[in-house]
């Protein structure tokens, strides 16, 4: 039997390894898999490079994994913002390298990951700073520079509804990052607000099949105090 539930988030989370890629899903705090971070900070690991669209919001989620201390490098499209303090300082600070990635570009490269493609070629960045060391090609009059599949170790990524099988489906637009996301993860974990039965999600509404997912657990949102109730 196939059965991809696990616990707790820090169960989800157990082998995420010093030194490890991290993709984290979310477009600033939709989508954002606040509770697998939390456990991840709780497991103590350090030097991790994450991916995510941006640097971090406030005092939650990926910029509380900054506040830590536990990220060497981020790619992102979008590192600055008026709450992205905890970035911001250790940029400045020397603790931690970006690399800035148009975000047209980073979903690409994600995609191409996903999709096991060796490389792409993307008009997005020729002739500017970020295409400086870059093979550039012209395409049909138009000018492209080569970039490589972003892939990780492990995939951190919330969803709305999930089966035991890993089926996703997500809700408005916090599905943003994550389909692609789990595609391009080694390990792919899915926090969800309810796991249901199988056959409960039409297979004509799943977005993520279960294929890339290796584990999810049950976190109810504090919003919903009748899902919470059953999962305490």
């Amino acid at each position: 039997m196939i059965d991809k539930e696990v616990g707790s988030a820090a169960d989800a989370v157990s082998d995420i390894f010093d030194g490890a890629s991290v993709m984290i899903g979310g477009f600033g705090t939709a989508g954002m898999p606040d509770q697998l971070i939390d456990a991840l900070i709780d497991r103590g690991v350090g030097d991790l490079t994450i991916i995510n669209n941006n640097a971090g919001n406030g005092e939650s989620g990926v910029a509380a994994l900054i506040k830590a201390g536990r990220v060497s490098k981020i790619i992102c499209s979008f590192p600055r913002q008026s709450d992205s303090h905890h970035f911001d300082a250790a940029y400045r600070a020397g603790r931690i390298a970006l690399e800035l990635v148009p975000q047209g570009n980073l979903a690409a490269r994600i995609q191409a990951a996903g999709a096991g493609l060796g490389a792409i070629f993307t008009p997005t960045g020729y002739g500017t700073l970020l295409a400086e060391g870059k093979e550039t090609r012209e395409i049909d009059g138009v000018h492209h520079v080569l970039e490589y599949p972003i892939k990780a170790d492990f995939a951190l990524i919330k969803a709305h509804k999930g089966d035991r099988w890993g089926n996703l489906v997500y809700r408005k637009t916090a599905r943003n990052f994550g389909p692609i996301m789990a595609m391009a993860g080694t390990t792919t974990i899915a926090q969800v607000g309810e796991i249901v039965p199988l056959g409960a999600i039409d297979p004509e509404a799943v977005v993520t099949p279960g294929i890339f997912v290796q584990r999810l657990v049950q976190i109810a949102s504090p919003a919903d105090p009748a899902l919470a109730a059953r999962t305490e």
